[in-house]
């Protein structure tokens, strides 16, 4: 069984409906630390050294967070900025988090169509977060494919209670190892793995 440490990171989660119920369900699920950033650290005055101990007492580390502007929001990246230090994340001597897997869950206004080559945004999601997957791989982590739920603005109660019961699925399948992690690398997106599962 491995241990999921899920980095949350709202500035404003009191007005998301999405996120919102993602982690009150999420908050359910045994096994899992949910450690929301916003709310730890308003001032953010982040506690390097509890940070550290977190991901070293962790298998699996998920950034959970609206995509702010094709990317996180303020407090997260500082987080990154301040916690994933030279000789301890990275570099030659750092080695702390050396195999453990990384990962996004992320909500987006914008439609699944936006997300592609010929769409608005001219990217996939899987591009747009090349840089947190390279923060992954720089610490010598494993990163694997986001769990996504797009076109937030639109959802109403069912589709939302479907994404919530998805992101569930998820996460307790990866702390019950329920797949191998070729499996899980070549998802496209992780919500792929737990469609028939949601719709049966």
């Amino acid at each position: 069984m491995k241990k999921i440490l899920i980095l949350f990171s709202h500035p404003a989660l009191e007005k998301s409906r999405i996120n919102k119920k993602l982690v009150n369900r999420i908050n359910k699920v045994e096994g899992i630390t949910f450690h929301d950033l916003y709310e730890n650290y308003p001032k953010f005055d982040i506690n390097i050294e509890r940070e550290k101990e977190l991901l070293l007492a962790h298998d699996i580390v998920i950034f959970q967070h609206p995509f702010f502007w094709y990317s996180c929001p303020p407090l997260l990246k500082q987080w990154i900025d301040l916690v994933l230090e030279h000789g301890w994340a990275y570099g030659s001597k750092g080695t702390a988090l050396t195999g453990k897997w990384g990962l996004n869950v992320i909500t987006t206004g914008g439609g699944e169509q936006a997300y592609a080559k010929e769409g608005m945004n001219g990217h996939t999601i899987w591009e747009f977060l090349a840089p947190f997957r390279q923060t992954f791989s720089l610490c010598k982590m494993i990163p694997l494919p986001p769990f996504v739920v797009h076109g937030t603005h639109k959802l109403e109660g069912e589709e939302i209670d479907k994404y919530a019961e998805s992101y569930v699925y998820i996460v307790e399948s990866l702390r019950d190892e329920k797949f191998d992690l070729a499996t899980l690398q070549n998802a496209r997106y992780l919500n792929d793995l737990s469609v028939k599962k949601v719709e049966g």
